[in-house]
């Protein structure tokens, strides 16, 4: 009777060992079209912000906080609340800053190193993954429960500006951001999502 419960209890164990590696074997094989199609079926998404930026003159990083909004497949909002209301508005090609009472309008075109960082966010949130291509080298680390996507720049303007974006996910949500640039300006991005109750 011992020996039948002890290999029920070995065959239950063995099981659940199997079940385990197939788990983390499937995980393990998460690609980048894998990751960019699970991004891609994503809801409009709403979350809060913390951000922390260090720049190379300045002996303190300078902190900031507030929301961000956005909606497949091109639009994108980062309404900064604290230490100064602050709007910056994507929709589409068009960009509009808002700080206090004053009002810019500026294209892609006009602005093309802020566009290249505008679309590695929004890209990546739309799970773009040809957009994404089109100014950076992509690697991907980790699996679906966290990982890490590495963009580095292709363009050799930008690559005299930024080193790279590190995008931190937790399944289908992005839960950080970090900007290296070449002067040794870095951002760091913590990104919090927003739960709507019914």
């Amino acid at each position: 009777m011992l020996t039948i419960r002890f290999n029920r209890i070995l065959s239950a164990i063995m099981l659940t060992c199997v079940l385990l590696c197939v788990s983390n074997s499937h995980a393990e094989t998460l690609t980048i079209a894998q990751l960019m199609q699970k991004l891609e079926k994503a809801k409009p998404s709403h979350a809060t912000f913390t951000e922390k930026k260090h720049i190379a003159l300045l002996d303190e990083p300078v902190e900031s906080s507030g929301e961000l909004f956005f909606a497949a497949p091109d639009h994108l909002e980062k309404r900064t609340l604290l230490p100064k209301p602050e709007s910056l508005i994507v929709d589409g090609n068009k960009i509009l800053i808002e700080r206090g009472s004053k009002t810019y309008y500026f294209t892609m075109q006009n602005l093309p190193e802020l566009g290249v960082f505008i679309n590695s966010i929004r890209g990546t949130l739309a799970g773009d993954l040809k957009s994404l291509e089109r100014s950076f080298q992509l690697s991907l680390k980790g699996n679906i429960d966290q990982w890490t996507l590495q963009l580095l720049p292709t363009n050799k303007k930008m690559q005299k500006l930024l080193n790279n974006i590190q995008i931190v996910g937790l399944n289908d949500q992005i839960h950080s951001i970090e900007i290296s640039q070449v002067d040794g300006d870095s951002s760091h991005m913590l990104i919090k999502p927003v739960v709507n109750t019914p």
